[in-house]
C-alpha cells in the first residue's frame, strides 16, 4: 500500500509559478515510479509528467514542456512537479501517481496503481 499526499496547489497570475509536492508513505519510495497527471473540467485526465526510481529518467507533455520539471527526493518521499511561466490552460486538479511494479512509467495512466487526492492549481489570465 502506497498513500500519495499532494500539496501546493492554488491561484497564480499567469506567467507565474507554483511548485506542488507529493508526499508517500507506506512502502520503500526509492523504487517507487512517480508521474503527474491532470483533469480540467469537462476534460479527460492527461499525463504530466513522470519519474523514474532514481530521479535519472524523466518524461513530459509537450504542453509542459521547457516549463515544467519534475524531479523527487528519495529521502524525504517526496516528489515534486515545479510549474513556471503558468498558463490559463495549465487550470486543473493535478494528481500524484505511483507505480510500485515499474522502473518507469511515463504517460501510461493505466500502469499507475496508487493515486493522491488531487491538488487544484488555477491560473488566471
Amino acid at each position: 500500500q502506497v498513500q500519495l499526499v499532494e500539496s501546493g496547489g492554488g491561484l497564480v497570475q499567469a506567467g507565474g509559478s507554483l511548485k506542488l509536492s507529493c508526499a508517500a508513505s507506506g512502502r520503500t519510495f526509492s523504487n517507487v515510479a512517480m508521474g503527474w497527471f491532470r483533469q480540467a473540467p469537462g476534460k479527460e485526465r492527461e499525463f504530466v509528467a513522470a519519474i523514474n526510481w532514481s530521479g535519472g529518467r524523466t518524461g513530459y507533455a509537450d504542453s509542459v514542456k521547457g516549463r515544467f520539471t519534475i524531479s523527487r527526493d528519495n529521502a524525504k518521499n517526496t516528489v515534486y512537479l515545479q510549474m513556471n511561466s503558468l498558463k490559463a490552460e495549465d487550470t486543473a486538479v493535478y494528481y500524484c501517481a505511483a507505480d510500485t511494479r515499474s522502473y518507469y512509467s511515463g504517460s501510461y495512466a493505466t500502469q499507475y496503481n496508487y493515486w493522491g487526492q488531487g491538488t487544484q492549481v488555477t491560473v488566471s489570465s
